[in-house]
């Protein structure tokens, strides 16, 4: 099933941990998987809402919960199809938060020479305003994906999807930086071809690139709201705002749907009201 859904890693344990409670409350209720109904199922669903969890949580625990029902019900270990009767709760939609240009350069240049990995995290936060990814994406960067002479990175998306993102002068000079005076010193037996790499000359992981933005997010006055997500959520805003085409945001993003893309073109709506609010007479 993995194999055939080409997930990528975090969703992979995100669906696993979902799963191992799915089953746990079937061991609980004394209930045998194939014999499970829709009823059931449906109270299982009602139970997590009961939680107080967000509809996004609850619509990922389902996804991963019809996925896997679907698959039993192809392999025979289910008597009924109920993946095909199980709805997804109808999202809300919550605008990302994003940061004005003078809020992202002030992140920008947060660290400062004192920093013990400055070159380091200097680089990673140019990057990630610079080209969008996401932060496991950039965990995964190796040597060779950056293009210094183009001006380009190969990424590996969700489903192990290459995509080619363009960057600019000031994330180029950044990285080039970072190889000259620090990936060099960090390096060890543990690197590989990791791009970036931690203290221990291990690959950087993704934990440790949420810790250094929320620092120097604190450092630069932004509070506890920033992650490496509001990043991409700035490049993509920042890009419409500056007159992009949406399929080319789409396509830089590394999203399949373009309607995933549209919820930044709200963002660009919503800050036009506020100017329009601010600035108009008779207002």
């Amino acid at each position: 099933m993995v194999s055939e859904c080409g997930l990528s890693r975090a969703t992979l344990e995100a669906y696993t941990h979902d799963l191992g409670e799915f089953i746990t409350w079937l061991e609980q209720q004394q209930l045998v998987l194939a014999d499970l109904t829709y009823p059931q199922t449906q109270h299982y669903l009602m139970l997590l809402q009961k939680r107080g969890l967000a509809l996004s949580s609850i619509a990922r625990k389902m996804a991963s919960l019809r996925m896997f029902l679907r698959y039993g019900y192809a392999e025979k270990l289910l008597q009924q199809d109920i993946a095909t009767l199980l709805e997804t709760p109808k999202k809300w939609q919550h605008l990302p938060h994003t940061l004005h240009y003078e809020r992202v350069d002030a992140l920008l240049s947060a660290p400062t020479a004192d920093d013990e990995y400055y070159w380091r995290d200097r680089a990673i936060l140019e990057l990630l305003y610079a080209s969008g990814i996401r932060v496991s994406e950039l965990t995964g960067l190796k040597l060779l994906d950056a293009n210094f002479e183009v001006g380009y990175l190969r990424v590996f998306g969700k489903g192990h999807k290459e995509r080619i993102v363009p960057i600019g002068r000031a994330a180029i000079a950044a990285l080039q930086e970072y190889l000259a005076q620090q990936r060099c010193t960090l390096a060890n037996h543990k690197s590989g071809e990791a791009l970036f790499l931690s203290r221990t000359g291990a690959p950087l992981e993704r934990s440790n690139v949420w810790r250094l933005v929320v620092k120097y997010a604190r450092r630069a006055g932004l509070g506890d709201q920033v992650s490496p997500h509001t990043l991409r959520h700035c490049f993509a805003t920042h890009l419409l705002e500056g007159g992009a085409d949406l399929r080319v945001v789409q396509a830089l993003l590394g999203h399949v749907d373009v309607t995933t893309t549209e919820i930044y073109t709200h963002v660009d709506h919503s800050r036009l009201k506020e100017i329009h609010r601010k600035f108009h007479p008779l207002q």
